[in-house]
């Protein structure tokens, strides 16, 4: 099946390092990133599972949990983060979902559903399944990123889309080109001048579709 943004993420029950989850009841009413990678024992990936595991706090500070996913198996799993913990100074805390069956990783449109684990296969045999998915506390797909194998995820970008999702579903605004928190916001076109000025005081009015404040 292929997920839409605002559409539902299916829910699904899994097998994880730290033990079997109902995706749903694990997101709790948290905002999730759910990030897939190709392989296990892989460089660029080891690379990106140290960061988040080094943005924990930053995580916490957004009611955020993450979550991993690759097409290995929980063993694989709890080894490779022994690298990943050595190599980035820290523990990993997160889960990673185990997908040998790789079904999850179909059913979350990151494989397609002719795609097979071949013998002494290489990340090459599933390099499609390198996303990141953010979803929101309704369980509704708010962003998707997919990426090559060859350039690593950029999180601090992560970090700032999600403080905009953030942002624009607690005010219900819209953030322009290279926003960054504290920066200016978009008034949505709904919002008539006198609401505006009602909610901003002062705002920018450069076309009758284009309006811009400091957040509130």
């Amino acid at each position: 099946m292929s997920i839409r943004i605002n559409q539902t993420i299916p829910n699904f029950s899994a097998t994880t390092d730290q033990g079997v989850i109902d995706f749903h009841q694990w997101m709790n009413g948290s905002w999730t990133i759910l990030f897939s990678h190709p392989k296990d024992f892989t460089p660029v990936c080891t690379t990106e599972f140290a960061i988040v595991a080094q943005l924990e706090n930053e995580w916490q500070k957004r009611n955020t949990k993450v979550i991993g996913i690759s097409v290995d198996s929980a063993e694989q799993h709890r080894n490779w983060k022994k690298d990943i913990e050595s190599f980035g100074g820290t523990d990993v805390a997160f889960p990673i979902i185990a997908d040998d069956d790789m079904e999850i990783s179909k059913l979350l449109d990151m494989l397609p559903a002719e795609a097979y684990l071949p013998d002494g296969r290489t990340a090459a045999d599933t390099a499609t399944v390198r996303s990141v998915l953010i979803i929101g506390p309704d369980k509704k797909l708010k962003l998707t990123l997919t990426y090559p194998m060859n350039i690593g995820r950029n999180f601090d970008e992560i970090l700032r889309v999600l403080d905009g999702l953030q942002l624009a579903a607690a005010q219900n605004v819209a953030t322009p080109a290279n926003w960054s928190p504290g920066d200016n916001i978009v008034i949505p076109v709904t919002v008539s001048d006198a609401e505006a000025s009602a909610k901003y005081g002062e705002f920018e009015k450069h076309f009758s579709y284009l309006r811009t404040a400091q957040p509130v």
